[in-house]
């Protein structure tokens, strides 16, 4: 990149603060901008990612009095060529003075919750006033996923089911810290309880990215929890209730939001995901929302027509009128008796016939068909078939 584009950039305006800003302002915007766009509260979000590098490299620069320096410079004397590259690190938001770790996680057990434990470390580090987050702190929870199976009637009219879940959740031991019990985790050194630190390209300008030693948490454990291995996460088992919707098909997955693992250090919860498994129906079927069943129709009640009664899947019956010559395989509409939808109405109930034809017969009835059969004629039904195949 030439000094022309560094030179063009208005970092000021980009933390949103005035040339004259002072240091606390501008770690103030900095902190803010930082927090509200930071990839891990907005998850494969591009805008936010490239505006929190934005934000971090303008912050490298202002927050340093020598790069701020040389930066102005840079802005007023391009022209007359007084741009000059700075030259070492220094990291964005460096603190200064000591923390008492101790005070803070007695506050956190005696009520405070350790979701603003973190936000407390980096604030207190700065010496910057009332309390702030910090931007690396909160952690959105893991997604859980659940399995259920329900029956087909329960699919088509909605129900409630138990889904057993296994989640990450607060160590129980050492109540999510990571540490073990009489210790407390200590503000990481590297970062100095931020959570992120600074890398240089060249020595030129920094690129905040996840601290290596803290993995963003800005503590580090040096004795930690024998139960969760320092990790202040574990296994957590129960049974929610979980409202399974009408029209649900076999293999579809729900997401009910924030029901999933605990977020950390205040952040989210994640969802969960339940995946539904349909039991098949004896009887009927289904497409899309409509209910589907198949009824026998004898061979006279197809050639002559008449009235039969048709189950549905509420357990009641239904009167279906068959018209005269109705063939094998046509389908009838039902009004009413399908599935419920999400906007207040109702499916049908398909009711396909199935004309049957006796296995065996006695004498009347054979002389009653061949009787049928000579009053025909010698009309073959399948010449069209022949013509419309050569």
């Amino acid at each position: 990149m030439s000094m022309k584009d560094w030179a063009d950039k208005d970092y000021y305006k980009t933390l949103g603060v005035s040339k004259d800003a002072k240091p606390e302002e501008i770690k103030k915007a900095f902190r803010k901008l930082a927090r509200e766009n930071h990839p891990d509260q907005h998850p494969g979000d591009a805008a936010a990612e490239k505006r929190f590098k934005e934000v971090s490299e303008a912050n490298s620069v202002l927050s340093d009095p020598k790069k701020r320096k040389e930066y102005d410079e840079a802005r007023s004397l391009f022209g007359g060529g007084g741009f000059r590259f700075p030259r070492g690190g220094g990291q964005p938001g460096a603190t200064q003075g000591g923390v008492n770790v101790e005070d803070l996680f007695r506050n956190a057990q005696a009520g405070g919750g350790f979701g603003d434990l973190f936000g407390d470390l980096f604030t207190q580090a700065s010496g910057a006033g009332p309390r702030r987050s910090s931007a690396r702190g909160a952690r959105r929870g893991a997604d859980v996923e659940g399995e259920v199976t329900i029956s087909f009637n329960d699919a088509v009219d909605g129900t409630t089911v138990g889904v057993q879940m296994v989640s990450d959740a607060a160590c129980a031991a050492c109540r999510g810290t990571g540490a073990k019990a009489g210790t407390v985790p200590e503000v990481c050194l590297t970062c100095q309880g931020s959570g992120v630190q600074t890398s240089t390209s060249g020595g030129v300008f920094g690129v905040s990215e996840t601290c290596h030693d803290c993995k963003g948490r800005g503590l580090v454990v040096k004795d930690p929890c024998e139960v969760c291995n320092g990790s202040g996460r574990a296994k957590s088992q129960r049974t929610m209730q979980v409202r399974i919707p009408a029209g649900v098909t076999d293999g579809q997955r729900i997401r009910i939001k924030g029901k999933g693992s605990p977020g950390e250090n205040g952040g989210p919860a994640g969802d969960l995901y339940v995946l539904v498994h349909v039991r098949p129906h004896k009887v009927f079927g289904r497409k899309d929302d409509h209910v589907t069943v198949t009824v026998p129709v004898s061979f006279d009640e197809a050639a002559l027509g008449g009235e039969i009664e048709v189950p549905t899947l509420k357990g009641g019956r239904v009167k279906l009128r068959i018209p005269a010559g109705t063939p094998n395989g046509r389908t009838f509409r039902v009004r009413g008796k399908g599935v419920h939808r999400k906007d207040g109405t109702t499916g049908d109930q398909l009711v396909t016939v199935e004309v049957q034809v006796p296995a065996t017969l006695d004498d009347a009835t054979r002389s009653a068909l061949e009787a049928f059969r000579a009053a025909q004629g010698a009309a073959d039904p399948r010449a069209e078939l022949f013509r419309d195949a050569s």
